[in-house]
């Protein structure tokens, strides 16, 4: 129980120092006028409070991530608690806070526009379609998510199809309004639901019979039933994403890049919601690894239930919660994916208008766009659930560690601490390398000869990074 709540005090404490000092280095200026304010078209680009813009990106980039990735990564044991802090403080809130504050800085464009600024426009055309693609398996992982959870809530009374066909009609509304018609009236409810749910867990955790494991060496292994199968590197570093870092948050902050009014804000709306989540992901790993009994019975219950994280989590939320549990569940669990797919789409509209430059004043021209994207969604439906699941895991970890490179490519050639996002860049590298080449949907290496690769391929991404942005940054220098 000590070490959870002095993990959830250095998230808060981070984001008042570390993230102060990102927020420095960034160098915020007050008095320039925002994207919302310069190119207002009162669709995509508006105004909006800053408490509201705060929850809708708190929705926004949470999803199921903080409440499925960290039961799953749980089940690795209390390693799980200093990924979550330490991923959150010095990976995750820093690659949110840069995406998003890019975006301001560029008009509001989409990270694959951003990252084409400074890495050059054949990375940018790779990125159009890595992001796109991303955003599709975002839009159906939450499309069937949802939708199997309802079906499951509701003894299926309906058959699973007629929710799916509720959801992609809720989808298409919400892609094609105005963000102030849907999504930022609907989002605060939401938002406050699952930061209730959340807080009515920690309740329940620190006023209840619950021993929560300690940070001690002891414990610093790898807990699962299988370790050999499911390494602690790289495996628990991709299965907790949301809560520590991940590459949909910046597919999702020039959404609100594009409703602040001031620069000030960023650290609020972009560091703080990121620390926000994390502390989220910390009271469900925490609930996850006390509820079951322990971390061992944890691993038992979830192999059972065929590693079902909706299980595990309708169980937790109902137990621990008790008849409120049920309908913050639903809001929760529910709502929360559903809010997140919705804007995967939208995201995935506002890159292809970027791209091909196309205005979106006309609801016609959104409509033109995002239809195919819905199409190919309900395609994919029809592939298995856990494979689409397991490549989106990946591909979300490699966005997040190109947004880094670009980040560093782009305080390098503004002559500032670049380090700060350098190392988490090459951690990530690290992690990302190793995972495609271990997993079973990858290479599936020995893991030895993955940790071996995964060293080289860091290496040679460094070396050729360098290379390459001491030659963009004479190219940019030159404009």
């Amino acid at each position: 129980m000590i070490s959870f709540i002095i993990s959830i005090l250095v998230l808060i404490l981070g984001y008042f120092t570390y993230g102060k000092f990102v927020e420095k280095i960034f160098g915020i200026d007050q008095k320039r006028e925002t994207p919302a304010v310069r190119l207002r078209d009162d669709v995509d680009f508006m105004p909006l409070p800053a408490w509201r813009i705060f929850l809708i990106q708190f929705l926004n980039i949470a999803g199921l991530g903080p409440i499925f990735g960290a039961i799953a990564g749980a089940m690795f044991g209390p390693a799980a608690f200093l990924w979550i802090v330490l991923g959150s403080i010095f990976a995750g809130a820093v690659h949110d806070y840069f995406s998003g504050m890019l975006s301001v800085r560029h008009d509001g464009l989409s990270i694959s526009e951003v990252v084409g600024i400074y890495l050059g426009p054949n990375v940018k055309q790779v990125m159009r379609v890595f992001t796109v693609v991303l955003l599709i398996f975002v839009g159906t992982v939450f499309l069937m998510g949802p939708a199997k959870i309802i079906d499951g809530m509701t003894g299926g009374v309906w058959n699973l199809w007629v929710w799916v066909g509720i959801i992609l009609g809720y989808y298409v509304l919400s892609t094609l309004l105005p963000i102030d018609k849907l999504i930022s009236k609907l989002y605060p409810i939401f938002g406050v639901a699952m930061l209730l749910m959340a807080v009515g867990l920690l309740i329940a955790l620190v006023f209840g019979d619950y021993a929560i494991p300690e940070i001690v060496p002891s414990n610093l292994r790898n807990m699962t039933s299988n370790p050999e199968e499911t390494p602690l590197f790289p495996i628990l570093f991709v299965t907790i994403a949301c809560g520590a870092i991940s590459g949909f948050h910046a597919t999702q902050s020039p959404l609100m890049a594009r409703c602040m009014q001031n620069e000030k804000l960023g650290r609020k709306i972009f560091y703080g919601t990121m620390v926000t989540e994390g502390v989220v992901a910390l009271i469900w790993a925490a609930a996850a690894m006390t509820f079951f009994g322990n971390v061992t019975d944890l691993n038992g219950a979830m192999l059972a239930n065929g590693n079902n994280a909706a299980w595990a989590a309708n169980e937790i939320s109902l137990n621990m919660l008790g008849g409120v549990g049920g309908i913050l569940a639903l809001l929760g669990i529910v709502a929360a994916p559903i809010t997140s797919g919705d804007t995967a789409f939208r995201s995935a509209r506002l890159i292809l208008a970027d791209i091909f430059k196309a205005s979106q004043k006309k609801i016609k021209s959104r409509l033109y766009i995002s239809l195919p994207l819905f199409v190919i969604a309900f395609a994919l439906t029809q592939i298995d659930f856990g494979i689409i699941w397991r490549y989106f895991a990946w591909s979300n970890q490699t966005l997040a560690t190109v947004v880094l490179w670009t980040i560093t490519a782009y305080l390098i050639y503004e002559n500032k601490a670049y380090w700060v996002t350098l190392i988490p860049a090459l951690f990530m590298t690290m992690v990302c390398s190793t995972y495609i080449l271990v997993a079973p949907e990858g290479f599936g290496l020995a893991n030895d000869i993955a940790y071996i690769g995964g060293g080289l391929t860091t290496i040679g991404v460094l070396v050729l990074f360098w290379i390459y942005a001491t030659q963009r940054k004479k190219v940019l220098a030159s404009i």
